[in-house]
């Protein structure tokens, strides 16, 4: 299937390639239209997606360019090209511009901060030994549930000081708030909303708690006794939980499943990261460009806009795929190789740029190097031995499940 809707991305007229079909993403046959539009339309608009019409900016130049001008391209209403509805709107700091963006964001940084990361380190350390130790060795597993969930999702329980025993409750909810139908996903739309006004009960109980608590150094104590934050409406508080949550789980544990599949595709890779464990720093931003966990970031014209020849109109939303502009042949070389020693591994645009460049970038880098070491001290090959299944988004791109089989050293 992912052959024949390739092959469409060359004979379907221009004005027709729909990039945000989630169906793409999920047979893995978005790379040729992405490639088409580079070369042929690199701001692209399309009509009649089940989102309205949008642009597309697809080179790593023009992405970057959007990024900095925040006055003309706001963050706000939201971050994807779904819409939200009327009755249930959540808002969150990245869909906000400055100065209300810098400022919320400001409050809960910290927990980001590098004396704080330095602690965690430690304990993603043991974390990790703990996860590998528990596997079997040599009997098929889904990696994604036993190691890339389990441990951003222990992760997240850590940053939040929320119930350990739990924590899969916040994996239950990442996946609710961008699997929805209304963005493209399988959930029906009550399921979501049912999901979230959980989280959002959950979450507040533990806010109350935490209000009549000295400030500690978790996401919800912060927020609790942030000046800027301690009077959020309940949706305003939702959606900030929503955003850390999803960017502490979805995006940390689809690059762990990533970096399994690409050395899998490339055992030349594989046999050079055994050869020097010293690579993994730079594999893992290699890993971070090659997978790209979040597709894209929207944004929306707030006035007429001649960008590269086009005009884009107010109101106009914009959505800039840096899971194109991570293969944009013109910036980076070879980009669809996997290459683990490639030179400027950190020039890639998975993190986003500016003002809302992801906060827990150096949080997500740690984890995954802190994995890969320990990974590496174990076992000689992680092999996918079965069919792997993505998820069905064009916002997340990641895996639902990757059968492995592990070889010991």
């Amino acid at each position: 299937m992912a052959e024949a809707i390739a092959q469409d991305a060359y004979s379907v007229p221009l004005d027709e390639i729909d990039v945000s079909r989630a169906d793409l993403f999920q047979n893995d046959a978005h790379w040729p239209y992405f490639e088409r539009l580079r070369r042929e339309d690199p701001v692209h608009y399309h009509k009649h997606s089940m989102f309205g019409p949008y642009w597309s900016i697809t080179k790593f130049d023009d992405i970057m360019e959007i990024e900095k001008r925040h006055d003309d391209f706001s963050s706000e209403p939201g971050i994807t090209l779904a819409d939200r509805p009327e009755d249930f709107q959540t808002v969150n700091f990245i869909a906000m511009d400055p100065p209300k963006h810098d400022a919320q964001r400001k409050t809960v940084q910290n927990v980001v901060a590098p004396q704080n990361l330095a602690h965690l380190q430690h304990v993603i350390r043991e974390r990790a030994q703990n996860i590998l130790d528990s596997l079997p060795i040599g009997e098929e597993f889904n990696w994604v549930d036993r190691v890339s969930i389990e441990l951003t999702t222990q992760m997240l329980a850590t940053i939040f000081d929320f119930p350990f025993e739990e924590r899969r409750k916040l994996t239950y909810w990442s996946d609710m708030a961008t699997s929805g139908e209304l963005a493209g996903g399988p959930t029906p739309e009550p399921v979501r909303r049912a999901a979230l006004l959980e989280c959002l009960e959950e979450f507040t109980a533990l806010y109350e708690q935490r209000k009549n608590e000295p400030p500690k150094f978790d996401l919800i104590s912060m927020l609790a006794h942030g000046k800027d934050t301690q009077n959020m409406p309940p949706m305003e508080y939702l959606g900030n939980l929503i955003l850390l949550i999803v960017g502490g789980n979805d995006t940390t544990r689809n690059s762990i499943s990533g970096g399994v599949l690409a050395l899998n595709q490339n055992p030349g890779e594989y046999d050079k990261l055994r050869a020097d464990h010293s690579l993994i720093p730079n594999m893992v931003s290699e890993i971070i460009r090659w997978q790209t966990p979040l597709a894209y970031m929207r944004r929306t014209a707030n006035r007429d806009i001649e960008f590269r020849g086009k005009t884009i109109r107010k109101g106009d939303k914009v959505a800039m795929w840096y899971v194109s502009g991570n293969r944009d042949e013109t910036v980076i070389e070879d980009p669809d190789r996997f290459w683990i020693d490639r030179p400027r591994a950190r020039h890639h645009v998975s993190f986003g740029f500016g003002v809302h460049r992801c906060m827990g970038n150096r949080l997500a880098e740690m984890q995954l190097r802190i994995l890969w070491e320990e990974i590496m001290a174990r076992f000689h090959k992680i092999e996918i031995v079965g069919a792997i299944e993505r998820v069905q988004s064009s916002f997340v791109k990641g895996y639902a499940t990757m059968p492995v089989v592990l070889h010991p050293k």
